[in-house]
């Protein structure tokens, strides 16, 4: 799916728990997420923390909408 999007010309960004499953989908902007069982989100941290860590990865997610890349690129 994320292969058809990119060719119909809207970029994708694929935020992940496990990159070597995005890179096997053919994704080609990657952005690792925080944990499994909370992709966007630590539940340990105090709520300004966590809220800052979520902010970080969505703005990382939308630096990489606007990355022109030629192959699969993994944003860390």
């Amino acid at each position: 799916m994320v292969k058809e999007i990119e060719r119909a010309g809207i970029p994708v960004v694929h935020i992940c728990t496990v990159t070597p499953i995005s890179m096997t989908v053919g994704a080609n902007r990657i952005v690792p997420a925080v944990a499994i069982p909370h992709p966007l989100g630590n539940p340990a941290l105090d709520r300004n923390e966590e809220k800052a860590l979520r902010r970080h990865i969505v703005e990382k997610a939308l630096k990489a909408l606007s990355t022109d890349v030629k192959g699969q690129t993994v944003f860390d």
